[in-house]
């Protein structure tokens, strides 16, 4: 895979409906993004990283923390973001082969996952690949791989708000997977089913979670050591009956 050119591209940004400033927050001496970018520099594909982010005010605290990182920035639409996300990654000589899509709300990102969701992808000569198709990772661990071809075709095709604002529908309701033919998908799958435990930061009560976490296991550890945490001191975390994918199902709702 020497030859297969891969970016990852992270979304971030100041403002959010539920929880302003969440990327800001700091959890044991970390804020969030800086966590996230820290654990996706590990990935093999780390040295590739954009974080796609607005122009709302407060946002150059996003920008200096990606630029300690020696992380690039895009700073694009606040409401469009397929085109936020596409801008991202275009531009490029030449533009990747493949995109990898995460979101800075998932502080603790498992990079192995990461890689082994990529290697999925391209060895299928999938147009899309990930572990979120059948939802059984954790939330928080979500991982999308697309060709930018995809991409592209998406942005120039995809006219519903939910498209827009979420990047990744369009190309996952016209996928193979769902017997549409427009782009080839396929899902990574997990032996068990983890879609109950929680470790991604929407709201205030995430954060101690992930403090409780850090506290305990410390920065390094992969998806499946935080998950058997969780689930073998279940009364110590609060959040884990909060709804999955709210945002998505509200721009549902919206269109």
């Amino acid at each position: 895979m020497a030859d297969i050119k891969v970016n990852i591209i992270t979304q971030a940004r100041i403002g959010s409906s539920r929880f302003p400033e969440k990327v800001l927050q700091k959890v044991n001496g970390h804020t969030m993004l800086g966590l996230h970018l820290y654990r996706l520099k590990r990935s093999r594909y780390g040295d590739n990283i954009t974080v796609a982010t607005t122009k709302e005010e407060g946002v150059e605290q996003i920008i200096n923390i990606a630029d300690f990182m020696n992380v690039r920035v895009y700073q694009g639409s606040t409401t469009d973001v397929l085109d936020r996300f596409y801008k991202a990654a275009s531009g490029f000589n030449p533009n990747p082969d493949y995109v990898v899509r995460v979101t800075s709300d998932c502080p603790l990102i498992d990079p192995t996952l990461i890689d082994d969701v990529v290697e999925m992808t391209v060895a299928n000569d999938l147009d899309y690949g990930s572990n979120v198709l059948k939802q059984e990772f954790p939330d928080g661990q979500d991982i999308e791989v697309f060709k930018f071809s995809a991409l592209e075709k998406a942005w120039k095709g995809a006219r519903l708000n939910s498209d827009r604002e979420h990047v990744t529908p369009f190309i996952r309701k016209n996928s193979s997977y769902f017997n549409e033919e427009m782009f080839r998908s396929d899902n990574y799958a997990v032996p068990g089913n983890y879609s109950d435990i929680r470790m991604t930061v929407d709201e205030p009560v995430d954060l101690e979670t992930i403090r409780i976490l850090l506290k305990a296991l410390g920065p390094d550890e992969n998806w499946k050591t935080y998950t058997r945490y969780i689930v073998e001191n279940s009364s110590q975390f609060s959040n884990q009956n909060i709804q999955r994918n709210e945002g998505y199902i509200k721009s549902l709702l919206n269109d």
